[in-house]
């Protein structure tokens, strides 16, 4: 029986090995961008300096989400030719695409950096979802108060509403603070999530003590 409702941590490929095929109905995660990102703390992110851990992880989220299910993930824009390239050979097909618009600059290079971004992916041939989101959604500020990519949980509830059922289980691999496994419970979904940095492991069972 898949646990439900927890937190593991540990590396998620290793923990992924562990779980049944096809045991879990949606996955949302955000996975780290392989860009070095440091912020105006000097804090990081975990196994954000390689890419060994990419194939490996997205082969696992194939093998364990549920037949003609969907996963969502966020990635790095400049680095779309490595994510597409690990998701396609894991199995799943590009079915579309979501831009999450900023209400601020997260930084300012050649452009000034006003969104997010995630792609939608399928398992087989999933069932259209009732409720058709568009692919423009609007973002919160967390000022990543408790990590340093903090995703807003209302923008992931938007998501795990139109794309799952109640009582579904949701994974989240990669949940650092514990965003989507707030907007899982939030909307009557299970959750499971997997954190390998301990002081993000701690923060995420805290957040979700509070929420439960």
């Amino acid at each position: 029986m898949i646990t439900r409702n927890a937190i593991l941590h540990g590396d998620c490929i290793t923990l992924m090995q562990r779980l049944q095929s096809g045991s879990v109905d949606f996955i949302l995660t955000d996975p780290p961008y392989l860009v070095r990102y440091r912020d105006r703390h000097g804090r990081t992110v975990a196994n954000d300096d390689n890419a060994d851990w990419l194939k490996p992880a997205f082969g696992q989220m194939y093998r364990i989400l549920k037949p003609n299910s969907l996963a969502v993930s966020f990635y790095g824009w400049n680095e779309v030719d490595r994510f597409a390239e690990a998701w396609r050979e894991a199995g799943f097909r590009i079915v579309g695409h979501l831009v999450f618009a900023k209400p601020y600059a997260s930084s300012r290079r050649f452009l000034q950096h006003t969104h997010e971004q995630a792609y939608l992916l399928a398992k087989g041939r999933p069932p259209f979802p009732a409720t058709k989101l568009s692919d423009i959604q609007s973002w919160d500020y967390t000022a990543n108060r408790l990590h340093p990519t903090q995703k807003p949980v209302r923008p992931l509830k938007s998501l795990i509403r139109a794309l799952t059922k109640p009582n579904d289980l949701v994974l989240d691999p990669f949940c650092g603070s514990g965003s989507t496994l707030v907007a899982a419970h939030d909307t009557g979904r299970d959750f499971l999530g997997m954190e390998l940095d301990s002081r993000h492991y701690l923060s995420a069972r805290l957040r979700l003590h509070h929420a439960l």
